[in-house]
Protein backbone atom coordinates (compact mmCIF):
# COMPACT_ATOMS: atom_id res chain seq x y z
CA UNK A 1 0.00 0.00 0.00
CA UNK A 2 1.32 3.37 -0.86
CA UNK A 3 2.59 5.82 2.09
CA UNK A 4 0.10 8.56 1.39
CA UNK A 5 -2.82 5.74 1.00
CA UNK A 6 -1.86 4.62 4.44
CA UNK A 7 -1.84 7.86 6.07
CA UNK A 8 -5.45 8.86 4.40
CA UNK A 9 -6.48 5.85 5.84
CA UNK A 10 -5.06 6.65 9.33
CA UNK A 11 -6.64 10.25 8.89
CA UNK A 12 -10.29 8.55 8.23
CA UNK A 13 -10.39 6.25 10.77
CA UNK A 14 -9.71 9.29 13.34
CA UNK A 15 -12.23 11.57 11.54
CA UNK A 16 -14.71 8.90 11.60
CA UNK A 17 -14.28 6.24 14.08
CA UNK A 18 -14.30 3.33 11.56
CA UNK A 19 -11.40 1.73 12.96
CA UNK A 20 -10.72 2.90 16.52
CA UNK A 21 -9.66 -0.50 17.86
CA UNK A 22 -8.21 -3.64 16.44
CA UNK A 23 -11.76 -5.04 15.01
CA UNK A 24 -13.88 -3.50 12.46
CA UNK A 25 -16.94 -1.98 14.56
CA UNK A 26 -20.21 -3.64 13.84
CA UNK A 27 -22.72 -1.75 12.05
CA UNK A 28 -26.51 -3.23 10.81
CA UNK A 29 -27.31 -2.09 7.48
CA UNK A 30 -30.70 -0.93 6.87
CA UNK A 31 -30.38 0.32 3.25
CA UNK A 32 -27.64 -0.95 0.71
CA UNK A 33 -28.57 0.66 -2.37
CA UNK A 34 -27.07 -1.05 -5.27
CA UNK A 35 -23.20 -0.09 -6.79
CA UNK A 36 -20.83 -0.66 -9.29
CA UNK A 37 -17.43 -2.67 -8.00
CA UNK A 38 -15.52 -0.49 -5.92
CA UNK A 39 -12.46 1.65 -7.82
CA UNK A 40 -8.91 2.58 -6.68
CA UNK A 41 -7.55 5.95 -7.12
CA UNK A 42 -4.36 5.54 -6.24
CA UNK A 43 -2.11 8.17 -6.05
CA UNK A 44 -4.19 10.67 -7.99
CA UNK A 45 -6.18 13.47 -6.59
CA UNK A 46 -9.14 12.69 -8.05
CA UNK A 47 -11.67 11.31 -5.78
CA UNK A 48 -14.03 13.48 -7.22
CA UNK A 49 -14.26 12.09 -9.87
CA UNK A 50 -14.92 8.56 -8.36
CA UNK A 51 -17.37 9.87 -6.76
CA UNK A 52 -19.90 11.39 -8.32
CA UNK A 53 -19.26 8.71 -11.35
CA UNK A 54 -20.85 6.72 -9.19
CA UNK A 55 -23.20 8.52 -7.70
CA UNK A 56 -24.73 8.43 -11.51
CA UNK A 57 -23.51 4.66 -11.53
CA UNK A 58 -26.29 4.31 -8.19
CA UNK A 59 -28.88 6.41 -9.62
CA UNK A 60 -29.18 4.29 -12.96
CA UNK A 61 -28.76 1.04 -11.24
CA UNK A 62 -31.71 1.44 -9.53
CA UNK A 63 -33.87 2.25 -12.35
CA UNK A 64 -31.95 -1.26 -13.52
CA UNK A 65 -29.66 0.43 -16.07
CA UNK A 66 -26.38 -0.99 -16.01
CA UNK A 67 -23.98 1.85 -15.84
CA UNK A 68 -20.04 1.62 -15.23
CA UNK A 69 -18.24 4.61 -16.10
CA UNK A 70 -14.57 5.33 -16.94
CA UNK A 71 -13.10 7.85 -14.46
CA UNK A 72 -9.78 8.13 -16.65
CA UNK A 73 -11.96 9.50 -19.61
CA UNK A 74 -12.34 12.36 -17.55
CA UNK A 75 -8.88 12.74 -16.26
CA UNK A 76 -7.72 12.57 -20.40
CA UNK A 77 -10.28 15.11 -21.19
CA UNK A 78 -8.60 17.34 -18.58
CA UNK A 79 -6.04 17.74 -20.52
CA UNK A 80 -7.74 19.79 -22.35
CA UNK A 81 -8.68 22.50 -19.92
CA UNK A 82 -6.39 25.32 -19.75
CA UNK A 83 -7.21 26.30 -16.51
CA UNK A 84 -7.12 22.55 -14.98
CA UNK A 85 -4.73 22.19 -12.41
CA UNK A 86 -1.93 20.10 -12.83
CA UNK A 87 -2.97 18.24 -9.77
CA UNK A 88 -6.16 17.35 -11.62
CA UNK A 89 -7.78 17.86 -8.48
CA UNK A 90 -12.17 19.24 -8.35
CA UNK A 91 -15.35 19.78 -7.50
CA UNK A 92 -18.45 17.68 -7.97
CA UNK A 93 -20.10 20.11 -10.16
CA UNK A 94 -16.85 20.07 -12.18
CA UNK A 95 -17.74 16.45 -13.12
CA UNK A 96 -21.03 17.41 -14.06
CA UNK A 97 -19.73 20.32 -16.33
CA UNK A 98 -17.11 18.35 -17.77
CA UNK A 99 -19.18 15.21 -19.18
CA UNK A 100 -21.59 17.74 -20.41
CA UNK A 101 -18.85 19.02 -22.94
CA UNK A 102 -16.89 16.17 -23.45
CA UNK A 103 -19.39 12.82 -22.50
CA UNK A 104 -18.32 10.07 -20.96
CA UNK A 105 -17.60 6.35 -21.82
CA UNK A 106 -17.90 3.19 -19.99
CA UNK A 107 -15.56 1.71 -17.77
CA UNK A 108 -14.40 -1.26 -19.86
CA UNK A 109 -13.56 1.12 -22.59
CA UNK A 110 -11.11 2.89 -20.97
CA UNK A 111 -9.37 1.26 -17.51
CA UNK A 112 -6.10 3.08 -17.73
CA UNK A 113 -5.39 6.84 -18.20
CA UNK A 114 -2.73 6.38 -20.31
CA UNK A 115 -4.79 5.04 -23.15
CA UNK A 116 -6.50 6.33 -26.24
CA UNK A 117 -9.57 7.60 -25.38
CA UNK A 118 -12.23 6.25 -27.61
CA UNK A 119 -14.44 8.15 -30.07
CA UNK A 120 -17.39 5.96 -29.72
CA UNK A 121 -19.53 4.01 -27.41
CA UNK A 122 -21.00 0.62 -27.68
CA UNK A 123 -23.86 -0.03 -25.51
CA UNK A 124 -26.76 -2.17 -25.60
CA UNK A 125 -26.84 -2.76 -28.98
CA UNK A 126 -26.18 1.10 -30.56
CA UNK A 127 -23.76 3.07 -31.02
CA UNK A 128 -22.79 6.62 -29.57
CA UNK A 129 -20.64 9.40 -28.78
CA UNK A 130 -19.31 10.16 -25.71
CA UNK A 131 -21.27 13.14 -25.32
CA UNK A 132 -24.34 11.80 -26.96
CA UNK A 133 -23.52 8.52 -23.98
CA UNK A 134 -23.25 11.09 -21.19
CA UNK A 135 -26.65 13.33 -22.13
CA UNK A 136 -28.50 9.48 -21.56
CA UNK A 137 -26.63 8.85 -18.23
CA UNK A 138 -26.64 12.70 -17.01
CA UNK A 139 -29.39 14.66 -18.59
CA UNK A 140 -28.35 18.59 -18.46
CA UNK A 141 -29.59 20.15 -15.28
CA UNK A 142 -30.65 16.72 -13.95
CA UNK A 143 -28.70 17.11 -11.02
CA UNK A 144 -28.50 19.69 -7.83
CA UNK A 145 -25.32 21.07 -6.41
CA UNK A 146 -25.86 22.20 -2.84
CA UNK A 147 -23.75 23.49 -0.22
CA UNK A 148 -23.78 24.57 3.61
CA UNK A 149 -22.29 27.09 4.63
CA UNK A 150 -23.87 29.02 8.32
CA UNK A 151 -21.66 32.18 7.69
CA UNK A 152 -23.65 33.19 4.20
CA UNK A 153 -27.48 33.65 3.14
CA UNK A 154 -29.33 30.53 2.50
CA UNK A 155 -31.74 29.18 0.32
CA UNK A 156 -29.33 31.29 -2.40
CA UNK A 157 -27.11 30.07 -5.18
CA UNK A 158 -23.41 31.00 -4.48
CA UNK A 159 -20.01 30.58 -5.88
CA UNK A 160 -18.14 27.98 -3.35
CA UNK A 161 -14.99 29.52 -3.06
CA UNK A 162 -12.52 27.45 -3.22
CA UNK A 163 -9.54 26.53 -5.34
CA UNK A 164 -10.26 23.12 -6.21
CA UNK A 165 -13.80 25.00 -8.15
CA UNK A 166 -11.72 26.03 -11.52
CA UNK A 167 -14.49 26.41 -13.41
CA UNK A 168 -16.69 29.07 -10.79
CA UNK A 169 -19.63 26.46 -10.28
CA UNK A 170 -22.49 27.96 -7.99
CA UNK A 171 -24.33 25.77 -5.13
CA UNK A 172 -27.34 26.05 -3.81
CA UNK A 173 -26.75 26.71 0.26
CA UNK A 174 -28.75 24.90 2.38
CA UNK A 175 -28.80 24.48 6.05
CA UNK A 176 -26.87 21.45 7.27
CA UNK A 177 -30.16 19.76 9.22
CA UNK A 178 -32.31 20.42 5.88
CA UNK A 179 -29.78 18.26 4.23
CA UNK A 180 -29.46 15.96 6.83
CA UNK A 181 -32.53 14.92 6.54
CA UNK A 182 -33.61 15.52 2.27
CA UNK A 183 -29.89 12.69 2.11
CA UNK A 184 -31.17 10.23 4.34
CA UNK A 185 -34.63 10.67 2.68
CA UNK A 186 -32.94 10.06 -0.76
CA UNK A 187 -30.58 7.52 0.10
CA UNK A 188 -33.97 5.49 1.31
CA UNK A 189 -35.65 6.07 -1.97
CA UNK A 190 -32.88 4.50 -3.59
CA UNK A 191 -31.00 7.76 -5.15
CA UNK A 192 -27.63 8.09 -5.72
CA UNK A 193 -26.05 11.14 -3.46
CA UNK A 194 -22.16 12.33 -3.88
CA UNK A 195 -20.90 14.16 -0.55
CA UNK A 196 -17.61 15.77 0.45
CA UNK A 197 -15.68 17.41 3.14
CA UNK A 198 -13.07 19.44 2.71
CA UNK A 199 -10.73 17.72 1.80
CA UNK A 200 -12.23 14.03 0.03
CA UNK A 201 -15.46 12.98 -1.55
CA UNK A 202 -17.57 10.09 -1.13
CA UNK A 203 -20.79 8.88 -2.60
CA UNK A 204 -23.43 7.77 -0.28
CA UNK A 205 -24.75 4.35 -0.73
CA UNK A 206 -26.57 3.01 2.12
CA UNK A 207 -27.89 3.59 5.55
CA UNK A 208 -26.71 1.83 8.79
CA UNK A 209 -26.69 2.01 12.92
CA UNK A 210 -24.09 0.83 15.22
CA UNK A 211 -24.63 -1.74 18.07
CA UNK A 212 -25.09 1.64 20.19
CA UNK A 213 -28.30 2.76 17.59
CA UNK A 214 -26.26 5.62 16.02
CA UNK A 215 -26.79 6.09 13.09
CA UNK A 216 -24.33 6.11 9.64
CA UNK A 217 -24.38 7.24 6.20
CA UNK A 218 -22.30 4.10 4.00
CA UNK A 219 -20.07 5.82 1.82
CA UNK A 220 -18.53 4.02 -1.29
CA UNK A 221 -14.72 5.32 -1.15
CA UNK A 222 -12.02 5.12 -4.14
CA UNK A 223 -9.29 3.44 -2.19
CA UNK A 224 -9.75 -0.29 -3.46
CA UNK A 225 -10.85 -2.78 -1.15
CA UNK A 226 -7.90 -2.98 1.29
CA UNK A 227 -10.04 -1.49 4.14
CA UNK A 228 -11.62 -3.07 6.75
CA UNK A 229 -15.12 -2.45 4.87
CA UNK A 230 -13.93 -3.67 1.95
CA UNK A 231 -14.22 -0.03 -0.19
CA UNK A 232 -16.78 1.06 2.24
CA UNK A 233 -16.97 3.68 4.94
CA UNK A 234 -19.21 4.51 7.98
CA UNK A 235 -19.84 7.97 8.54
CA UNK A 236 -22.03 8.76 11.24
CA UNK A 237 -24.85 11.49 11.08
CA UNK A 238 -23.12 13.63 13.15
CA UNK A 239 -19.79 13.61 11.58
CA UNK A 240 -21.94 14.37 8.53
CA UNK A 241 -23.50 17.62 10.22
CA UNK A 242 -20.41 18.61 11.55
CA UNK A 243 -17.83 18.23 7.99
CA UNK A 244 -20.19 18.25 5.35
CA UNK A 245 -19.40 21.09 2.67
CA UNK A 246 -21.07 19.62 -0.70
CA UNK A 247 -23.33 17.49 -1.80
CA UNK A 248 -25.13 16.82 -5.65
CA UNK A 249 -27.83 14.77 -6.09
CA UNK A 250 -30.55 14.65 -8.64
CA UNK A 251 -33.31 17.67 -8.07
CA UNK A 252 -35.89 14.27 -8.42
CA UNK A 253 -34.66 13.37 -5.19
CA UNK A 254 -34.10 16.83 -3.48
CA UNK A 255 -37.56 18.25 -3.87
Amino acid sequence: MHAMKRFLYLLIAVLFCTSCTQEPKHFTNEVLNRMTPVKDQGDTETCWIFAMLATIETEHLAWGDSVNLSPYYIMKMMERESNAPQSKRGELATLLRLIEKYGVVGYDAMRKIDTPAPKWVFFLGATYTPQEFARSVCKPGEYIQLMCDDSKPYYQEMLYDVPDNWLGDHYLNVPIDSLLEKTERAVRQHHGVCWTNKSHGMAIVGIAHDDQGEQYFIMKNSWGTDGPYKGLEYVSFDDFKRDTRTLVMTKEAFD
